[in-house]
């Protein structure tokens, strides 16, 4: 971001207020953002991709949003971050959609906000979940995903056998010991490429770390039955549900998401669709200022006018 943004962002006035709601009968935490001034404002709905929390660089999209006269409500799942639940750090991906669902029926019982028009913004493992999320409810304004996982088959066939056959492994000892009442077989989330990780492709660390908030209050591990379920957890197969505008951003050079993938979705769909020389982090650092850009704009023009 350049100094200048900074500047202007460091003098931006707007409420954060705790909107904490229930899904499923467990307690999520979420804030809600509300730019000073604006009457009604639209809202974009956020959380975080496969691992993360929501402090965990999405704060600084989401003031960006705000900025700009959109209000922002940002929400951990259910077992991460400030939310409650067990075991913690559970990644689920049928779990996440249902406290996507849980949060929009939440928003539109918010005061101060425009209920009409709401946008979901995901990213990663996440920008899969709005895409599921969106293709069940008609009242979606917009849909934005940004290097979004959206066909775990494909994910699993760059992953290699390898590394298939040891998460197989890991994920039935981690079922094994959930049904026996037993404590949660875990791994790490990112690891570096000589290492066994759910994101160990290059990069992966590195990018986690850029992410994570100093001093880091999380743990590197998550319940290894995510292996067993990235495999089979295709958005893609739903993409042309999708009624509302929709904007795929995808990286050239990802090495943890395909880019080909999201090429294939967009078509699938019809969705607007950009592809930028960029890893699967970079949406965070190097690509911050365009990737937000490029969403900006999207939701000036399909949510705002």
């Amino acid at each position: 971001m350049t100094k200048t943004r900074a500047r202007e962002l460091s003098r931006l006035r707007y409420a954060k207020n705790d909107a904490d709601f229930e899904s499923e009968g467990t307690r999520c935490a979420g804030w809600l953002y509300t730019p000073e001034g604006v009457a009604d404002p639209p809202v974009v709905m956020m959380a975080h991709g496969l691992g993360g929390e929501r402090t965990f660089g999405l704060p600084k999209i989401a003031k960006e949003f705000v900025a700009r006269g959109f209000a922002v409500f940002l929400f951990d799942y259910r077992n991460f971050g400030d939310s409650d639940g067990e075991p913690r750090n559970l990644v689920s991906a049928s779990r996440h959609v249902e406290d996507w669902e849980a949060a929009i029926d939440h928003v539109r019982g918010l005061d101060a906000i425009d209920r009409r028009k709401i946008a979901l913004w995901g990213t990663s493992y996440s920008g899969g979940h709005v895409i599921e999320a969106a293709a069940d409810d008609h009242r979606i304004a917009a849909v934005i995903a940004q290097v979004p996982f959206v066909d775990g088959r494909t994910v699993a066939r760059a992953s290699g056998a390898k590394k298939v056959l040891k998460g197989t492994f890991a994920g039935v000892r981690d079922l094994v010991r959930k049904y026996t009442f037993r404590g949660p077989h875990t791994v790490p989330v990112a690891g570096y490429p000589d290492e066994f990780a759910v994101l160990n492709a290059p990069g992966a660390m590195e990018g986690m770390e850029t992410i994570v908030p100093d001093p880091p209050v999380w743990e590197n591990e998550v319940p290894a039955r995510v292996f067993l379920e990235i495999p089979f957890y295709r958005p893609i197969s739903v993409v042309e549900d999708v009624p509302c505008p929709l904007l795929l951003i995808g990286g050239r050079d990802d090495d943890i998401v395909p880019v080909s993938s999201i090429r294939s979705a967009a078509e699938r769909a019809d969705a607007t669709y950009i592809e930028l020389p960029i890893g699967h982090f970079d949406v965070y650092d190097d690509a911050f200022d365009a990737v937000v850009g490029y969403e900006a704009a999207f939701l000036d023009r399909e949510v705002r006018e």
